[in-house]
């Protein structure tokens, strides 16, 4: 690909996710799978990778979602909620094991037990009783 066909597409990338972000975050109202989402970030990565010079400083790689929606009351939570990133294969599953084992200081040999729950899009949900 050539520089002005990456320009090209980056662009058109960055005003598609930053139009999801908006229906997803502020509307409530995806119209496409988060697959179809990831596959658009990934791919904007990827030419940003190739092209580091036609990256924005705001491009959508650089932020999360779009503004919040003004429906709920903000918050400020006594333990943050952080977030994990996305695993699409077995290579990205192997990656996030082996952060796990540095960050707890494991040995391969030692067993990690994992607990998976189906994912809710939507909303975050932190609850004290």
């Amino acid at each position: 690909m050539n520089r002005r066909d990456a320009q090209e597409e980056i662009a058109r990338l960055t005003r598609e996710i930053r139009h999801h972000d908006v229906l997803y975050y502020q509307h409530a109202a995806p119209v496409i799978t988060d697959a179809q989402y990831d596959e658009k970030r990934r791919r904007l990565e990827a030419l940003e990778q190739q092209f580091p010079d036609l990256k924005q400083l705001d491009s959508p790689t650089q932020t999360v979602g779009a503004p919040a929606s003004e429906t709920f009351a903000k918050v400020t939570h006594s333990v943050p909620m952080l977030s994990l990133n996305n695993a699409f294969s077995d290579e990205d599953m192997a990656e996030f094991e082996a952060r796990i084992r540095r960050f707890l200081n494991l040995s391969a040999s030692e067993t990690i037990a994992y607990v998976c729950e189906p994912k809710i899009d939507g909303l975050s949900f932190s609850a004290r009783y």
